[in-house]
């Protein structure tokens, strides 16, 4: 359930929930509303039939992904300071640079992205596949020069919040990402608001060319 919620890329209603997983609306509500109190999911309301005023109907209750600022893990095994004392290692800004694109590059091949020259189809395909890994991600915009990215449960948001080094690493994961999508036609990646832990990160795609 937590993984269709993530997919998605609207918040969800119990209704959808059962109907794409084949479950019982009874069933799908529950675990949607057991992963509201655990957190996972934020809730809110929306009118699906576009219709307002008197006999509109009531809203329907909907489910999104909540912000990960922190790693989901039992027992805690501190990964995200081993990956910061790692990044403290490496020498120069563009060693920590070449790291985060190669494992924006290996995150890619494993949510099997098919690259595209459209940089409208590249990226959803990119935020398919990313949802296939359970992580969330949508496109919130996109120009010709340009496009923006939003995602609840960025790979590295964790890293970013519990340490500054993160924030090359993430940046340069999602130029390796986009760059996987778009065959490389991407100049550069820059995020934002990975420390609100009430909002998505922002990442601010540039494209080559």
């Amino acid at each position: 359930m937590l993984g269709y919620v993530r997919r998605s890329p609207r918040p969800v209603t119990a209704v959808e929930a059962a109907d794409a997983l084949v479950a019982p609306r009874t069933v799908a509500r529950s675990r949607l509303e057991r992963l509201a109190r655990a957190g996972l999911v934020v809730t809110g309301f929306e009118r699906r039939t576009g219709r307002t005023g008197p006999g509109a109907g009531r809203p329907a209750k909907t489910y999104a992904a909540a912000p990960e600022t922190a790693h989901v893990e039992y027992p805690r095994r501190r990964y995200e300071r081993l990956i910061a004392l790692l990044a403290s290692q490496l020498r120069g800004r563009s060693k920590l640079e070449e790291v985060g694109r190669a494992f924006g590059r290996e995150l890619a091949e494993a949510a099997r992205v098919r690259p595209a020259r459209r940089p409208a189809t590249a990226l959803e395909r990119l935020c398919a596949g990313l949802g296939t890994l359970g992580f969330h991600a949508t496109v919130a915009s996109i120009s010709r020069g340009e496009a923006v990215i939003e995602t609840a449960t960025c790979p590295l948001r964790p890293l970013v919040v519990d340490d500054g080094t993160g924030q090359a690493l993430d940046r340069a994961m999602w130029t390796g990402l986009v760059g996987a999508a778009l065959d490389g036609a991407v100049a550069g990646c820059e995020t934002s608001g990975c420390l609100d832990a009430g909002g998505p990160c922002r990442v601010r795609v540039t494209f080559a060319g």
